[in-house]
Formats: C-alpha cells, sequence, structure tokens
C-alpha cells in the first residue's frame, strides 16, 4: 500500500486495507460499532428508536481534554472533519500523537489548523484543506502511523463549549517503513520585532519536507503590508538561505498587490495549492487593522531537508508617500500568526510552549 493509490487514476485498484470511521456515533471506530446510542430524556430522536442520529456530537466542558481518537493499529488517516461555533477558534487547542510519542506532532489552535483564526469565516477551496458554508472545516493531509495514534481537543475557554461534531476517517493498512510522519506548529507574534524577520519555523533537525504554511496577518500602519520575502534555510543554512522569494503575496501566487483590475480593491481567491481567501476590512481597502489570511501548500513543490530547516517571512511595507522622492519600504511591526506543517521522521524536535488562549486571542 503507498500513498499513490488515493487516486482517480486508480481508484478501481482493490486493496487488502479496511476502512474505519471516529465519530460521536462511534467514538472507538470499531467494525459494526456506530449508531449504538439509545435515545434519552428530550433527544429529539425520542420515539425513534436506536440508529437515529442519537449523539452525533459532544460537549467539552471548560479546561477538559477530550480524546476524539485513540486508535490502536497500524494505518493513515484520510479524512478529518469538524464543526462548531465559530467564536472558538483560537479557544480550542488540537494535539496529535504518533506511535505513543509523549510530546505532540501536531499542536495548533482549532480555526488555524483549517487556515480559519479569525470569527468571521473564510471559505477554503484547496487541495489538503477545504472549509464550507456555514463552518464545514476538512483536512486531507494524509498522516500514517505504524503502531497508533491519538487525536485530543482541549477547551481553554473559561465556559463549557457545545455542539462539537467530528469525524476521523482512516484506514487500517501497514505502513511503508520510510513514510515520515505528519507535523504542525503554530506561532505568534504581536507586535513582530522591528526589524527583525518573523520566524514561522525553526529548530527542525532531521529528515523531511516542508509542505505549507497559512499566514493570519492583522496589519498595524496604512498602506501596502505585503513586500516581505519568505525565506527557507536548509540543510546547514547560516546568514543567507537557499529559497528566497521576491514579495508576500509572490508567495502566496498572486502579484501586484492582490489588487483588483481598477486598483482600488483586494482581490481574495483560493486555489488548489495556494490562496488570498481572506480580507477583513474595517476601514477600508488600505487601512491600519486589516486583516489577511494566507495560505501555499508546497505539494508539488515540496522543499525538503535532510538535516535541519529553518523558514522566515519579513514585515515590510511602504512608507507614506512623500512628493518628489522615490518610495521606500517601511519594516513593520504588524500581528502575524502562522501555522506550518511539514512531514518528518521522529522524533522531532522539542515545540516552543503554546501561548495561553490569552495571548493567541485575537481582538
Amino acid at each position: 500500500m503507498s500513498f499513490t493509490d488515493f487516486s482517480l487514476s486508480n481508484i478501481f485498484i482493490s486493496s487488502e486495507a479496511q476502512s474505519r470511521s471516529i465519530s460521536a456515533e462511534n467514538p472507538t471506530g470499531e467494525k459494526g460499532g456506530g449508531a449504538k446510542e439509545l435515545p434519552v430524556g428530550e433527544c429529539p430522536s425520542r420515539g425513534l428508536g436506536v440508529g437515529w442520529k442519537i449523539r452525533p456530537c459532544i460537549n467539552i466542558n471548560a479546561g477538559e481534554v477530550i480524546t476524539l481518537a485513540d486508535i490502536k493499529e497500524p494505518g493513515i488517516i484520510t479524512h478529518i472533519w469538524m464543526t462548531c461555533e465559530q467564536s472558538v477558534n483560537r479557544d480550542l487547542v488540537l494535539r496529535f500523537y504518533w506511535d505513543g510519542e509523549e510530546t505532540p506532532s501536531v499542536e495548533v489552535p482549532y480555526g488555524d489548523f483549517f487556515c480559519n483564526a479569525y470569527s468571521e469565516r473564510a471559505c477554503i477551496n484547496s487541495i489538503p484543506v477545504n472549509v464550507n458554508p456555514k463552518g464545514g472545516f476538512n483536512s486531507y493531509w494524509p498522516m500514517p502511523f505504524k503502531k497508533c495514534a491519538k487525536i485530543t481537543i482541549e477547551n481553554q475557554r473559561a465556559v463549557p463549549i457545545t455542539s462539537f461534531f467530528y469525524q476521523v476517517d482512516y484506514i487500517n493498512t501497514e505502513v511503508p517503513e520510510n513514510s515520515m510522519y505528519f507535523h504542525s506548529q503554530w506561532r505568534r507574534q504581536n507586535p513582530v520585532t522591528y526589524k527583525k524577520e518573523y520566524t514561522i519555523l525553526d529548530n527542525i533537525t532531521g529528515n523531511g519536507k516542508f509542505v505549507g504554511v497559512y499566514l493570519a496577518w492583522g496589519q498595524n500602519n496604512n498602506y501596502w503590508w505585503g513586500e516581505g520575502e519568505v525565506k527557507f534555510f536548509i540543510d546547514g543554512d547560516l546568514e543567507f538561505p537557499t529559497y528566497c522569494g521576491t514579495g508576500t503575496e509572490d508567495y502566496f501566487g498572486g502579484a501586484w498587490g492582490f489588487m483588483n483590475k481598477a486598483n482600488t480593491e483586494y482581490e481574495t481567491y483560493s486555489a488548489p495549492f495556494l490562496g488570498y481567501p481572506q480580507c477583513i476590512k474595517p476601514d477600508g481597502c488600505g487601512s491600519a487593522n486589516l486583516r489577511h489570511g494566507l495560505y501555499r501548500w508546497h505539494i508539488m513543490d515540496p522543499i525538503f531537508f535532510k538535516s535541519d530547516f529553518k523558514a522566515t517571512v519579513q514585515a515590510l511595507g511602504w512608507r507614506n508617500p512623500v512628493a518628489n522622492l522615490p518610495g521606500r519600504f517601511l519594516p513593520l511591526q504588524d500581528d502575524i500568526s502562522s501555522t506550518a506543517f511539514w512531514y518528518q521522521s521522529e522524533p522531532h524536535s522539542q515545540f516552543p510552549i503554546l501561548p495561553d488562549v490569552d495571548y493567541r486571542e485575537l481582538i
């Protein structure tokens, strides 16, 4: 079984893999284990009996950590779907653990994992992440594990979160020995240090490939904000990177400031491998306090590393135009959050401590 088995070109080929699905209706994912709950009390399915949508969702108490999936066989997670009230996007924390590891390989706020940091939903039409009305969050990143896997979610709000829906689909199959593990890490700096590059990811050691990033970028200055270059430092690069982009909008597949034909408004888009799907405009185009959401997936163009990896982006814009003077760049002190995605062999380096819920809050 290999990852290439998942495509339309050979979907008709038989396999020894077994399909499994974990949800509130089948919390263990066992074969024939779904829809067994009995209706009680004021359940909307009262009078209908077993099998009629008795337990489609869960509640998560304040401070509670719930195990959503606890898989004790080798396999590959193929799809994750979740939905909840949009305002909790930064209050819930997802953690994924592979093959019994003590520290998670994924530790990311719920919304950021699905390219939705803000309480205003952005629809995402990409290959590995898909977000649909009215808040259906989908992940198609393949996540292999050789012995077991665990997914937890923590409610860091001071109040319970009700009606959290989820489904984790996986296949039980032997995983190739050279399979790498899926990782994701979240960071934020508010404001970015003046004249210092924002670090998306660093201290990554071992063999792997960087496969993408989602940025939630809060603009603190007027005028254009996206001149900064994205840089990847690969396998021993120190002062100078191997990969150096030409501008923020260029890295995310746009050009000339994401402007529309009339050059009056930002024009958003969502494509299979990259996008600028969100621009929240409280005061108009180009004004301070705009918030931007951007993603780039290195699927067709993965960034391989053999020993170490670091990724940065510059916060760089334009100074206030002055008559008869040439333009100049302005180092910015914006509010930047990043969610990095990569695969690597274990063990992974220690993640930075995840900031608390107050620091993560978008106000």
